[in-house]
């Protein structure tokens, strides 16, 4: 009998960890009085703040589950099932068919996000860039490969790989949520 060992807590107590979670949780607030600002008289500008709205919603998530570590308690609960079910040995084809999922629905979330911005403007492509980094890490995080999480806590310049790409890809969205309201046509109410 296989036990659950995960249980709710902090799932990255270090400064980087804190810091990333800050930047998740500022960047949703951000992206979110973005969204609220534009003007919705635009047609245009309605598929845009959609785009500020979502960003918003999938900042917070990752924020929240940056904290409580959610993935190691679906990790936990996919060895249970693995060895309760006898099909333990098989894992890593279960593994490579999950990550084939997280993939996919980061390309299927990339496409809405591009084609509801396809006539927005620089700040908007920027943040969706950062989106792309982002997805980028997680992807990465949820192949849980020893050689790739080899990469991730590699250091470049005494910082490690996976706050590079986390940070910096909220940071880009983050830069260019303050950009969008900056460059923004004024609301109309």
């Amino acid at each position: 009998m296989t036990h659950f060992h995960w249980s709710p807590g902090i799932g990255d107590p270090t400064l980087g960890g804190w810091i990333t979670v800050a930047l998740y949780f500022i960047a949703a607030i951000s992206c979110w009085i973005t969204a609220r600002r534009l003007s919705p008289a635009y047609a245009k500008l309605l598929h845009e703040r959609h785009v500020w709205f979502a960003i918003a919603v999938l900042f917070l998530l990752l924020g929240i589950n940056k904290q409580l570590d959610l993935q190691s308690a679906l990790t936990e609960i996919g060895r249970m099932l693995a060895v309760s079910e006898g099909w333990y040995r098989e894992r890593r084809v279960v593994q490579v068919v999950f990550i084939g999922f997280v993939a996919l629905a980061c390309v299927f979330a990339t496409i809405i996000l591009l084609v509801w911005a396809r006539h927005t403007p620089a700040p908007t492509w920027l943040a969706l860039l950062g989106i792309v980094v982002v997805f980028g890490f997680v992807l990465i995080r949820a192949s849980s490969f020893h050689h790739m999480d080899r990469f991730i806590h590699a250091h470049l310049l005494g910082f490690r790989w996976n706050w590079l790409m986390e940070m910096g890809g909220i940071s880009l969205t983050l830069v260019a949520s303050i950009w969008r309201r900056k460059s923004r046509p004024k609301a109309t109410a």
